[in-house]
């Protein structure tokens, strides 16, 4: 069983999630991946929480399978050991604060490394206003827009996950690849920028056009759908279900299979979506007079047998222990330095090939032997404090 990319270095000089999220899927498809941590504490979402039996819930989703290495940067001796790391290394990855890379001289490592593939991602680019300005998910979300258009009509709300660091750190991980690609093909190395807000308004779609072209705001709507209808969540006996029709041959099955209110399905107000988008109340009135007859199981067997999308809304501990993900056997066990833990596979399934998993380093659990590696006196190192 050949890993795809088995053979690929990445030195990573990274911190929190956008980064770490890129280099963790690399690691997953057989990249070896150093990850640089500073000697005070390493990457600081060791430290957001203890919730995972002592180590933090951001790190051990973001940094399985990585070599940890730990060295102050602030010493020459640091950034020639990351240096000689890099001759060796087929790809180099940060996320410092703006103008930190450059400050510790790995601004131009290409100069040296033509072949190599560097990823500088940041909050908002190089060049323009904000060029200098931090960036965490949450401000990047306002700046993008999507705060703008999350929540509910009376209060907009920040993703529940940090969506700009996602989706900045899949972009990340994408350009690699495309970049190995070709030099692979070529010989030719790349320098690659990744901006958390382009990658955020890219995601923005629909809703960037809507206003563009349209000259509306699109509108916080809660679980609903500004252009369709029925979609929502409705009230059954015990709970409630999320329903959405996107058509109207949909909506006749609903009302007719499902809801068993064929009066429905030739109602003038609702036998088109634009109809019931214009008429929401009544149409969502209508349907939730009928989802609460049912307990959550009954309608959602009914909608099931249909064919009509439907969710049961589950809190985070039901998807834990979710049943499709136990069906397909989603779940693997991986190290941590406190205990083992489960962890998801990755959602891309090779069919000779299983994701890596590998174990979640401890701070600086390769250092010595990184050091060796590097070719420096690593006891000497240590003894100094200038790795750990």
């Amino acid at each position: 069983m050949t890993r795809p990319l088995d053979g690929v270095t990445v030195v990573a000089v990274e911190q929190a999630v956008a980064a770490p999220l890129a280099t963790r899927n690399l690691a997953d498809l057989g990249a070896r991946v150093i990850k640089v941590e500073r000697v005070d504490g390493g990457d600081f979402a060791r430290a957001y929480d203890h919730a995972v039996h002592g180590s933090g819930a951001h790190f051990v989703w973001l940094n399985r399978g990585k070599e940890s290495l730990a060295v102050d940067l602030k010493t020459g001796e640091g950034r020639d050991v990351v240096r000689r790391l890099v001759a060796k290394a087929d790809v180099f990855v940060q996320n410092l604060a703006p103008g930190a890379a450059e400050r510790l001289g790995f601004g131009d490592l290409r100069a040296d490394h033509p072949e190599l593939v560097v990823v500088n991602l940041s909050g908002f680019g190089a060049g323009g206003p904000m060029e200098r300005r931090k960036a965490y998910d949450m401000l990047v979300q306002a700046e993008a827009g999507l705060i703008a258009i999350t929540g509910t009509p009376d209060a907009p709300a920040k993703t529940g996950i940090p969506t700009a660091d996602i989706a900045s750190g899949m972009y990340c991980a994408q350009a690699v690849l495309a970049a190995l690609l070709r030099r692979w093909r070529t010989g030719e190395g790349a320098t690659i920028e990744v901006s958390m807000l382009e990658a955020t308004v890219e995601w923005m779609g629909y809703a960037l056009n809507t206003r563009m072209y349209a000259g509306t705001e699109p509108e916080r709507m809660g679980l609903s759908h500004s252009s369709i209808a029925p979609y929502d969540a409705f009230p059954t006996r015990d709970g409630q279900m999320l329903i959405g029709v996107q058509n109207d041959s949909g909506w006749r099955t609903l009302v007719t299979d499902v809801l068993d209110a064929p009066e429905l399905a030739d109602d003038p107000r609702f036998t088109t979506n634009v109809q019931r988008v214009a008429h929401r109340a009544e149409c969502d009135a209508a349907v939730a007079a009928k989802t609460s007859l049912w307990s959550n199981s009954e309608l959602d067997d009914r909608l099931a047998a249909a064919g009509v999308p439907a969710a049961q809304l589950k809190d985070v501990g039901q998807v834990a222990d979710h049943p499709q993900l136990r069906a397909r056997d989603r779940w693997r066990k991986v190290g941590t330095e406190f205990a083992r833990i489960d962890a998801l596979l990755p959602p891309v399934t090779f069919d000779d090939f299983e994701a890596c998993m590998g174990d979640v380093p401890a701070l600086g659990e390769h250092t010595h032997a990184l050091l060796v590696e590097s070719g420096v006196d690593a006891d000497d190192y240590l003894r100094r404090g200038i790795a750990r």
